[in-house]
């Protein structure tokens, strides 16, 4: 099985997050900026929320997939205030026809004194778990 991790990270929430996991992926986490260009079995997807919206370049990111280069999805992320970057990434994905996985994984991540402390040991640890469950 081949897999690929990009991700968005403004903060370095979703950058910790994913270097926690690159060993369970075997591969090297990619931002968003380096496109897909081999296809992959199962590509993870993260980002935050930032004014209530994923990053543009991750929906820029989204709409340079196909089908043809991406088998399966799985998205997660981290957020402070808005519950879950997830459901953006989701219906961009699904529209232009990549199966999405149902499972997601949504942790805090601090901005400021909000949830200050995020992505935490456990939050690391639960992902970890996640991800190694939906491979």
């Amino acid at each position: 099985m081949t897999t690929a991790i990009r991700y968005f990270s403004k903060f370095g929430h979703t950058r910790k997050m994913v270097e926690a996991v690159k060993d369970i992926m075997h591969c090297e986490p990619q931002t968003v900026a380096e496109p897909v260009n081999e296809p992959v079995d199962v590509l993870l997807l993260g980002a935050g929320v930032m004014f209530g919206k994923v990053d543009d370049s991750v929906m820029r990111f989204i709409d340079s997939l196909t089908p043809e280069k991406v088998k399966r999805v799985v998205c997660f992320g981290s957020c402070a205030i808005i519950k879950s970057p997830v459901p953006q990434m989701r219906q961009a994905l699904e529209a232009r026809g990549i199966q999405v996985d149902r499972r997601e994984f949504v942790c805090p991540g601090a901005m400021g004194p909000v949830k200050a402390g995020h992505p935490n040991t456990d939050d690391i640890n639960r992902f970890r778990d996640f991800v190694s469950q939906t491979l």
